[in-house]
């Protein structure tokens, strides 16, 4: 089963109650305590950055994850994936296709997509992986049209055998969800939250990636 973090240093900063200028420092903790929980992807999405404070902040979480096994992806931005030397890009929908980047990155350039239908899926089935969503109400996206257990399994079904993840207010209670609609894994941005503010953000999350694991690979082998 596949983990993916998406980062977002502005909501982890006020989980923690920090002020601004300790957000990335926070951010950085968070990726450590995620690869050494063995978290398989992180994907660095800060839409506010520029290319030199983004490509800063991926070589920081490179390094953070250098010890492990932990893939940093870039969000859309194949400019500074390619330029930091990232494992990969996670490709919006309305972005260009996988089969574009395949021509001009390295070979075991890791390209993931993002879908919300059916119908995105037949021009990218040259991505390593599929996320789909929303799959749940969050507190971002309460309005928009979600997926549920059963739009979920129809896109897994549609992706025919390629890895599908589920995003979009998850945590550890929408584990029987994932499972019974078939998904590879999930996405989040709060279930690798620190749960309370204070302590060792590191290991805070280590233990959420160990927790999610558990309840993934646990749901996935019930008849």
């Amino acid at each position: 089963m596949i983990l993916c973090l998406v980062t977002d240093r502005r909501r982890l900063g006020a989980a923690l109650g920090l002020p601004e200028g300790d957000w990335f420092e926070a951010l950085k903790q968070q990726v450590t305590g995620a690869a050494a929980g063995g978290v398989d992807y992180v994907q660095v999405r800060e839409p506010d950055l520029e290319a030199a404070d983004l490509s800063t902040l991926v070589r920081s979480l490179m390094h953070a994850a250098s010890s492990s096994q932990t893939r940093i992806l870039v969000n859309d931005r194949i400019d500074v994936a390619l330029a930091t030397g990232a494992s990969g890009v996670h490709l919006k929908e309305r972005s260009i296709l996988p089969s574009q980047v395949r021509r001009i990155a390295p070979r075991d350039f890791v390209i993931g997509c993002s879908v919300h239908d059916t119908a995105a899926i037949a021009a990218r089935k040259s991505a390593d992986f599929l996320t789909a969503g929303t799959v749940m109400p969050t507190a971002s996206k309460r309005a928009v049209d979600y997926l549920d257990k059963d739009g979920l399994r129809r896109i897994v079904e549609a992706a025919a055998g390629q890895p599908v993840l589920g995003i979009g207010g998850l945590d550890l209670t929408s584990i029987p969800l994932l499972a019974s609609a078939g998904a590879a894994g999930m996405a989040a941005i709060g279930a690798f939250m620190p749960q309370v503010a204070g302590g060792d953000v590191a290991k805070n999350v280590q233990k959420r990636v160990a927790a999610l694991r558990f309840a993934l690979e646990t749901a996935t082998k019930r008849p």
